[in-house]
């Protein structure tokens, strides 16, 4: 199951990334400028077909190559100090600027078409004040459901796992987590009975609930964590649903963002003060940024195969915020990125200076070496969450 977590989980990056790339292609074809090459993943390459003609143009190559870890595409004379028919940098601003935020339009609306689909069907309920529109909009609460189980526990032993739904504890209905708390404090050290569902069939099973002496780790009466899955459903007013809540998570990613960069930068400056308690403070925020940031492997080998298990509903969703946090991060003034090509190129026109081909290369060399070193941090950080 980790294996074709990991797999479903690159195939829906790479279709993510060649969305991306997509839109910068389509955009520049239909403003004059000449598209090169289209490459699924990075070279190496595997294979390639020079298209005569199709949506992109004429005698576009078509490549796919052995690293898939996206896609990208060549213009004719990318560098902003280019001058032939045909170049990107012979483009206009206003020219220039559509092509580089297209890629970031492609995925944010992406995220609009998948985000609507499931306010179709049921989408995750994650904010308090989730938008939605009243009249048209129905709460739906899933089944009390298993999220742990503590190993060595009553819950283990009973044979109960993650993902069974409870349904009765001693004959009584369970409802929320709050419930089944509150069953198991008031039931602590005794044997009970609980009814729940695994794969849709119903099952019974008996547990020696722990004391409260014997629960003095905090593991609990029973030794499980449990959570409830609320969703929203809507029927006319999906699309409008799906609009409003990616421009509500949209405002959250940038929050999330700013929260973590500026949570980095605090803890860097604490964590190289004089004082000794300072400099645990500032590793402690390190600590928690690094905690509430997943990098490739903690997307491909965590995430992914944890919604991949949890059904369809959950990847979906699960992608959908992806493909928003690619719009988001792309646009932002990042080096390298596609917000910080034009932020670098609005930056020297408007100081009425040239922006040349040894300049820019710079620039964005520097800016992908920075953004490869955090990519290499944020990977080593997720390596040791599996040995933890």
């Amino acid at each position: 199951m980790l294996v074709i977590g990991i797999l479903v989980g690159l195939l829906i990056l790479v279709l993510l990334v060649v969305v991306h790339e997509l839109g910068h292609a389509i955009v520049a074809r239909r403003n004059g400028v000449v598209v090169e090459e289209f490459g699924i993943g990075f070279p190496p390459r595997a294979w390639a077909k020079k298209l005569k003609k199709g949506i992109l143009g004429k005698n576009v190559l078509l490549s796919v190559n052995w690293l898939p870890l996206g896609g990208f595409v060549k213009l004719q004379g990318e560098h902003d100090s280019a001058s032939k028919k045909g170049d990107y940098g012979a483009a206009s601003y206003w020219v220039k600027t559509k092509i580089l935020l297209a890629g970031v339009l492609m995925n944010w609306l992406v995220a609009v078409v998948l985000l609507s689909g499931l306010a179709l069907v049921g989408l995750p309920k994650i904010l308090p004040d989730q938008f939605s529109v009243p009249g048209d909009t129905t709460l739906v609460r899933q089944p009390l459901q298993i999220v742990s189980v503590v190993q060595g526990s009553p819950a283990e032993e009973a044979g109960l796992k993650r993902g069974d739904q409870l349904l009765r504890f001693n004959g009584a209905e369970l409802s929320t987590a709050q419930d089944l708390a509150n069953a198991t404090k008031e039931h602590n050290g005794q044997n009970i009975e609980l009814i729940y569902v695994r794969d849709g069939t119903e099952y019974s099973a008996h547990a020696s609930l722990r004391s409260e002496a014997e629960n003095k780790d905090g593991q609990g009466h029973l030794g499980v964590s449990s959570g409830q899955r609320e969703e929203l459903r809507a029927t006319w007013s999906a699309p409008i649903v799906g609009v409003g809540t990616t421009v509500q998570f949209t405002w959250a990613t940038l929050s999330g963002v700013g929260q973590v960069l500026g949570g980095a930068v605090a803890g860097f400056v604490q964590s190289v003060s004089w004082d000794e308690t300072t400099r645990q403070q500032g590793g402690q925020q390190l600590g928690q940024v690094s905690e509430s940031v997943a990098g490739p492997v903690g997307i491909l080998g965590v995430i992914f195969p944890a919604a991949q298990q949890a059904g369809l509903k959950q990847l979906t969703f699960l992608t959908a915020i992806i493909s928003l946090s690619l719009a988001v991060m792309n646009a932002l003034p990042i080096p390298a990125l596609d917000g910080g090509r034009w932020f670098t190129m609005t930056y020297y026109r408007l100081r009425k200076k040239e922006l040349t081909k040894e300049r820019e290369e710079k620039i964005q060399t520097i800016g992908f070496m920075v953004l490869i070193g955090l990519v290499l941090l944020v990977t080593f950080a997720d390596v040791g969450k599996f040995f933890k």
